[in-house]
């Protein structure tokens, strides 16, 4: 399996400008919050890339878009992966499994 270089945050390929706005319309942000059942906040940080999308808005994502719910938390996992990869981290020594 192929990795992306450096995949977009999943808010990002959400955002008003794109998806969102495709299975919305003019909707705003608000609007759009409301139908999710959680604040206008948390969906406005999701968008601008600062939270993540967990399993339970990955699901509310997918009753409200019509899209499979495992799409959104794979491309939340994807990202999380890749940055994680590219932090420094300590050198980990493979654990000794004697049998």
């Amino acid at each position: 399996m192929t990795q992306m270089f450096n995949p977009p945050h999943p808010g990002k390929v959400l955002h008003p400008g794109k998806v969102l706005r495709e299975y919305l319309g003019d909707r705003d942000v608000t609007t759009a919050a409301k139908s999710l059942h959680v604040s206008r906040t948390t969906l406005s940080r999701i968008l601008n890339g600062a939270s993540g999308i967990s399993a339970d808005m990955s699901l509310r994502l997918s009753d409200a878009l019509g899209t499979h719910a495992s799409f959104w938390y794979n491309l939340q996992a994807g990202y999380d992966m890749w940055q994680a990869s590219h932090k420094k981290r300590p050198k980990i020594q493979r654990f000794d499994v004697a049998a």
